[in-house]
């Protein structure tokens, strides 16, 4: 049976978005938060593994100890460079089309990343994830109105050392929406710069309204690696937003509490910020705090443990900071796509991302720990976001809908169905989900594991996205292949 989605155009982007303002973490408890971060930057300390930052943060009036690497900021110092960062900017896409503005009160939603396996969607076998397959799901994310950025779904494993390079090709080469990489490194990063200078039209243009943004990881416990905040400077000399994401795992890289195991990511993520404030005062800067638990037995990630609370905080304590905020939600411990847990884990914190209020999340996508891509995950995950962004909006409330006149009409004991104003609202009052999609017999509901793997491939295989202007993605192709050359090892 095939798919009966419309496939002649994408979908229409479908941010997350809530009709009710509300907040959760008192000004004095952020103050208390913010206080304690103040507090590990100029006392504890953070490392930056980087000559290059170092001078910078020294030429500011930082302490920095050059045979530690570690740098003490003053809470003025940090306070100032923050000042400096915009509290909104927009996320340019590939053709201008797509562009996110991060002041508009919507939450843009990504897929999960960085896979590593895929289930191959022809042969049903397992094994390694390539550039090919990052190709396929980027025009699958293309599509859906779910996902209104990209994020490397999974890697190009076959691609080596200049893999996110590739996999900034295989984005910009099959969707038009706007793209956030993974790229690491100083050299690496001026390649991203170059690619997305030739998206954008020019430097000037990627700097008004960038279609890349770069994912920066930091180090645990209050690190800064090299790669990292070096190609952040990059990129924040070029105008691209930078996205700097803490994984602090509670009890090995961080402590045990959940409190100070945001103080401590905190940290990192702010001295980093303050380094890309000075070099470049007014550079676009995103925080993605995003603290893991590990099983206290096996080590082993868990992805949604029963106490898992502290949801809301990360992006609350983001804008205390005066700063745009990235969130982390959905995702399972599951292998198997349509089970019981990768359900719950994925909806229990899906349900509450409208009302946190952060301008960009990740959600959907894999399964087994971000680990395996199925198709059928994919579309499942579509499902559940969509019930999602239906949760925290109000009803209409209007003269038509309060509906006096046919209730009073219809009176006791009458029925409403033969009514006109039935007539007009009665197909609203039924947007049918993946799981009740009616069979053959015209009465019972199909699969939704079965409807949800026909969809997936459907889209993978007949699904056309608008392509990259052919002179653009020669001149991609061209760079990607001077990294190789220069890069690889």
């Amino acid at each position: 049976m095939s798919s009966q989605l419309d496939l002649s155009a994408p979908q229409p982007l479908l941010p997350l978005r809530s009709d009710f303002a509300v907040t959760f973490c008192g000004r004095e408890r952020l103050d208390r938060y913010r206080d304690a971060v103040l507090h590990v930057l100029e006392h504890t300390g953070v490392r930056f593994a980087s000559p290059k930052a170092l001078d910078i943060l020294e030429a500011h009036g930082a302490r920095v100890e050059r045979a530690s690497q570690v740098v003490r900021l003053a809470p003025d110092l940090v306070m100032a460079a923050l000042g400096r960062a915009p509290r909104h900017f927009r996320l340019g896409s590939r053709d201008g089309d797509r562009d996110l503005d991060l002041a508009s009160g919507d939450t843009f939603n990504t897929t999960n990343g960085c896979g590593t396996e895929v289930i191959d969607w022809h042969s049903g076998g397992r094994r390694q994830s390539t550039k090919a397959d990052l190709e396929a799901i980027s025009r699958l994310v293309d599509y859906l109105g779910s996902v209104q950025f990209w994020w490397p779904n999974v890697a190009a494993s076959d691609c080596g050392d200049t893999h996110a390079l590739h996999e900034l090709e295989a984005g910009w080469g099959n969707t038009a929406k706007h793209l956030q990489g993974m790229v690491q490194g100083e050299r690496a990063a001026r390649y991203a710069v170059e690619m997305a200078a030739v998206v954008a039209g020019s430097a000037g243009e990627l700097r008004r309204r960038s279609p890349l943004s770069a994912l920066i990881g930091t180090v645990q416990p209050l690190v800064n690696d090299k790669d990292g905040v070096e190609a952040a400077l990059v990129f924040a000399e070029a105008g691209v937003p930078v996205c700097f994401v803490t994984m602090p795992t509670f009890g090995t890289t961080a402590p045990a509490t959940k409190a100070g195991a945001y103080v401590m990511g905190f940290a990192e993520l702010i001295s980093a910020t303050v380094l890309l404030q000075l070099a470049h005062p007014g550079c676009p800067v995103i925080l993605f705090p995003l603290p893991v638990h590990a099983d206290p037995r096996t080590a082993a990630l868990v992805t949604a443990p029963l106490n898992h609370r502290g949801l809301f905080l990360p992006g609350e304590l983001v804008h205390h900071f005066g700063l745009p905020a990235m969130t982390g939600y959905a995702g399972t411990d599951d292998d198997l796509p349509g089970t019981w847990l990768a359900a719950a884990e994925t909806a229990h914190t899906l349900m509450i991302a409208g009302i946190v209020g952060s301008e960009l999340m990740t959600t959907i996508g894999l399964t087994n720990r971000y680990q395996l891509l199925t198709p059928e995950h994919m579309l499942l995950d579509d499902d559940l976001y969509h019930r999602a962004a239906s949760v925290f909006r109000d009803v209409e409330l209007d003269e038509e809908t309060l509906a006096l006149e046919v209730i009073d009409a219809v009176g006791p004991g009458g029925h409403f169905l033969g009514q006109p104003h039935t007539r007009r609202h009665m197909r609203e009052t039924v947007e049918r989900s993946i799981g009740q999609e009616i069979g053959p017999d015209g009465a019972h509901y199909r699969d939704p594991v079965e409807v949800a793997r026909e969809r997936g491939c459907d889209i993978l295989e007949n699904y056309v996205p608008t392509p990259l202007v052919e002179d653009k993605a020669r001149e991609l192709r061209r760079i990607v292949t001077a990294a190789d050359a220069e890069l690889r090892g």
